[in-house]
C-alpha cells in the first residue's frame, strides 16, 4: 500500500515516514502545498496523511482539489489545529478522519488500516478471491488453508492487482505504486518482470484460481481462471 505524507514539520515528517515504513507501507512525502499538489496530480495513493497548516497554502484547499481528482481517495487530516471548524470543514470536504497532534503512532496505524479496509476492501480485513484469502492486516496469503510464502514486493504487487482486478495495469503504474519514488532510479522494468515471474510461479504452485495475464507491451491484468 502506498501512502503520501503531507507535513511541513521535518521532525514529525521523519517520524511518520519511518513509522509507516516499519509497517511495510510504501511512503512518499511532501512538505509544501505546491509539492503535494504536484504529487496528487501525477501519482495515485492508497491513503494520504494531510497537515492542513502548510507554509504556502491551506491544506483544506488541497483536500478539495484532491477530492475533485478522485472522490474515493482515502484521506486522514493530521494537524496541530484542533478547532471544531477545521475538523467539520475537513470532514465535509470528504476526509475520512481527523487526528489532532500530538498522537500515538499506534493510533495512527489503526486509523490508516481502517481507512484502507473501508476504501479498498469494503471494510474487511480478509479479502477472498476464489480459493485465495488475503489477510490485509497480517499481510498473509493462503490458498485452501495453506499459506503462500511471498516476499514483501510480491505481496505488494499481488495486493495492487487485487485492488485493480480485471483492469489493465501498466508497467509504469505498477512500478510507481509498489516502488514509489525509487522507481525514478530504475533504468528498466527488469526488476518488475522478475518479481511478477516469481509471484506467478508461487500462485501456480499453490493452485490459485487466479492468473496474472501479460498484455504484451503494455502491462498486466489479474483474472480468474
Amino acid at each position: 500500500m502506498k501512502i503520501l505524507v503531507v507535513e511541513d514539520e521535518l521532525d514529525m515528517l521523519d517520524n511518520l515516514v519511518r513509522s509507516l515504513e516499519e509497517e511495510n507501507y510504501i511512503v512518499e512525502s511532501a512538505t509544501t502545498f505546491d509539492s503535494a499538489s504536484e504529487k496528487i496530480h501525477l501519482y495515485q495513493y492508497d491513503c494520504i496523511l494531510l497537515d492542513i497548516g502548510l507554509p504556502d497554502g491551506n491544506g483544506l484547499i488541497l483536500l478539495e482539489e484532491l477530492k475533485k481528482l478522485d472522490p474515493d481517495q482515502g484521506v486522514i487530516i493530521v494537524s496541530a489545529k484542533n478547532a471544531v471548524d477545521d475538523k467539520v470543514a475537513g470532514l465535509n470536504l470528504g476526509a475520512d478522519d481527523y487526528l489532532p497532534k500530538p498522537f500515538h503512532m499506534a493510533e495512527l496505524h489503526a486509523r490508516v488500516k481502517s481507512v484502507l479496509r473501508r476504501r479498498k476492501f469494503k471494510g474487511n480485513q480478509l479479502v477472498e478471491l476464489n480459493n485465495m484469502i488475503v489477510d490485509t492486516d497480517e499481510r498473509t496469503v493462503s490458498v485452501e488453508g495453506k499459506q503462500v510464502p511471498l516476499n514483501r514486493k510480491e505481496y505488494d504487487i499481488l495486493l495492487y492487482f487485487i485492488t485493480n482486478k480485471n483492469r489493465l495495469v501498466s508497467k509504469t503504474a505498477l512500478g510507481e505504486h509498489v516502488w514509489g519514488d525509487k522507481i525514478d532510479e530504475a533504468d528498466s522494468f527488469d526488476f518488475i518482470y522478475s518479481q511478477i515471474k516469481n509471484l506467478r510461479k508461487k500462485l501456480k504452485e499453490h493452485g490459485t484460481q487466479l492468473e496474472i495475464q501479460a498484455i504484451y507491451g503494455i502491462g498486466y491484468k489479474l483474472i480468474e481462471v
